[in-house]
């Protein structure tokens, strides 16, 4: 069978019966995937991807990968069959693993790729890649507006992350925040998991406090918001277009409230 004859015809092999395998002239149990293999990945933008598949039994069957939004062999056994090196197969002898690497994978990458073995005829076991970028939110972004002795409470949230980012550091005119500093009252609380959020906590807010704070996660994008510490009586820099104020008790944080 030519390389590029490998995709036609094959039997995908569904969650109920993949283990099965398929029986040889002799009796004996041919190749079968890995019953829990793993069927969805998610990568990051820019890192490189792995996508494995565990054969057992493969003898002296082959084992290629195909990409199913154009039906395009990318890679027969450790060799490359796409003009796109990004692709590339990965095996040890040792091992019953055949990976597929993709590196600097782009969201355009998302999709169903399928590990296929060349039996008669052949099977093959999909998984779906999913290539997110991380988006990092501060709540109340651009401007916030706090009434100076009041609490500052900054909320950056991280989302679509493969893992929690091993830390986020928060800045304030682009200098590093310093919780031991002599002013007191500065902490950071950070809740790590699917959604990472990171709480940044100034008590008694003054008007040195006003000023630029960046949320820096370390494996996504930063966000910054301006925090404007006011008396209360300081309403004039809020601007022309905002026609009426509330207060949150809790913080003291102003908001814009659109004219209705």
């Amino acid at each position: 069978m030519r390389p590029d004859d490998a995709y036609h015809g094959s039997r995908t092999i569904g969650a109920e019966d993949e283990d099965l395998g398929i029986p040889t002239s002799t009796g004996l149990r041919g190749p079968y995937f890995e019953p829990s293999a793993s069927r969805n990945v998610t990568a990051l933008v820019g890192k490189t991807a792995y996508l494995n598949c565990r054969v057992h039994n493969l003898g002296n069957k082959t084992v290629s990968w195909v990409r199913h939004r154009d039906i395009h062999l990318l890679t027969v056994g450790r060799y490359t069959y796409t003009s796109d090196q990004r692709f590339q197969s990965i095996h040890s002898p040792q091992t019953e693993d055949w990976m597929l690497q993709i590196r600097y994978p782009q969201r355009r990458d998302s999709g169903f790729y399928e590990c296929q073995v060349s039996t008669t005829p052949p099977i093959g076991h999909s998984m779906y890649l999913s290539v997110v970028e991380p988006i990092t939110i501060i709540i109340g972004e651009p401007d916030m507006y706090i009434y100076k002795g009041s609490t500052i409470n900054l909320t950056c949230i991280v989302k679509h992350s493969p893992e929690p980012p091993p830390a986020i550091y928060w800045t304030h005119n682009s200098q590093e925040i310093n919780y031991d500093s002599p002013r007191g009252g500065v902490s950071v609380i950070t809740e790590k998991g699917d959604v990472t959020t990171s709480y940044l906590l100034i008590q008694r807010a003054n008007t040195p406090d006003s000023g630029k704070y960046t949320c820096n996660p370390s494996n996504a994008n930063l966000k910054t918001v301006v925090v404007h510490v006011l008396n209360a009586l300081e309403t004039s820099k809020l601007g022309p277009g905002v026609q009426e104020l509330w207060v949150c008790e809790s913080t003291d944080i102003l908001h814009e409230k659109p004219f209705l």
